[in-house]
């Protein structure tokens, strides 16, 4: 893990952030409790969604009967309320998005503001930075359960084919006034995205400093960029590494290290992958497998396929999977 973490680094290793943050144990200050409150609030709910999401199973048996036989209105009904709880359900992860949104805003603009840098922000204020990769750790288990699960976009589909067909047919659906037209398109743009959490973050960071014009775009990415280089310390130190409680929160931070990266790439203007950038992701990144349990878990396994880890395949580079991640070939 050592080896493969070295390439997260800055191209002088001296010049970049060593100290411990405390994934762990991390509790606000006077300071942070202000901000730590209204984000806390909202990963409190990040858990159910994501419970709600994992077991989301769909109605694809009662849509295939449905459209198998059209004139069976009987099957029409069935299908319609076999999908509409499920729309009223796709309806609550989006609203979430919107409140992951404004999370993400609030720890931006404490992460950011002045007088401090970047590093003096995440060891002054360990709990929002910890808040920060929890966002982060979310995003990704969101966004694999979503591209991992067809249903979601075949029920929608349906859904919006269904309202169509009635409002031609000069029909009014009781499902209708909770979903309407409106919502229905917004729905359907974050849903139409392979990864719509971390287009929300993208887009909430991009805005974030449009918005702050004041606020040199380096001070957010270099929030990212020192994120990244901060997890890669950690995981490569011993010392610090001896100083997690369990293996969850060394593949905790290397999913945050991992996320950092993307959302860096995403919103730096010349992202991840320039000679400039402060995150030197072209070296290749040999495989370390006995650092993964016998039984790691689908967050550790995407992971570390995210970080280079192919199982049995070699030759695979840091670049090459986070360009695969990102969506960026």
């Amino acid at each position: 893990m050592g080896n493969l973490l070295k390439v997260l680094t800055y191209n002088d290793l001296e010049q970049g952030p060593n100290f411990f943050l405390d994934f762990e144990h991390a509790q606000p200050t006077e300071a942070e409790t202000a901000v730590w409150n209204q984000v806390n609030a909202v990963l409190e709910e990040a858990q159910t969604i994501l419970a709600e999401l994992q077991s989301y199973t769909g109605a694809g048996l009662e849509i295939r009967e449905a459209i198998q036989n059209p004139n069976d209105l009987q099957l029409q009904e069935k299908a319609w309320n076999a999908v509409c709880p499920l729309v009223a359900k796709l309806k609550r992860f989006y609203e979430f998005s919107l409140r992951l949104e404004n999370a993400l805003r609030s720890l931006l603009e404490a992460l950011t503001s002045p007088p401090y840098a970047p590093t003096q922000h995440l060891e002054r204020e360990q709990a929002l930075a910890k808040q920060f990769a929890e966002i982060l750790h979310f995003t990704l288990s969101f966004d694999e359960f979503k591209m991992t699960n067809p249903a979601i976009q075949n029920d929608f589909s349906y859904y919006r084919r269904t309202l169509s067909r009635n409002r031609i047919n000069n029909l009014q659906l009781d499902a209708e006034s909770d979903v309407n037209n409106e919502m229905a398109n917004r729905m359907s743009l974050f849903y139409a995205e392979a990864t719509p959490m971390l287009k929300t973050l993208s887009n909430a960071t991009t805005k974030f400093v449009s918005e702050n014009k004041t606020l040199p775009i380096e001070d957010t990415t270099d929030c990212l960029s020192t994120m990244a280089c901060v997890c890669r310390v950690m995981l490569e130190t011993p010392e610090y590494r001896s100083r997690f409680t369990n293996t969850e929160t060394l593949l905790f931070c290397m999913r945050v290290m991992v996320g950092v990266i993307i959302l860096y790439d995403h919103v730096h203007p010349v992202g991840a992958f320039a000679k400039t950038s402060k995150i030197d992701v072209h070296h290749p990144a040999p495989q370390r497998r006995h650092h993964i349990q016998a039984d790691p878990g689908p967050a550790a396994v995407s992971a570390s396929r995210a970080v280079g880890w192919r199982g049995g395949l070699s030759g695979w580079g840091l670049e090459a999977s986070l360009r695969t991640v990102s969506g960026k070939f």
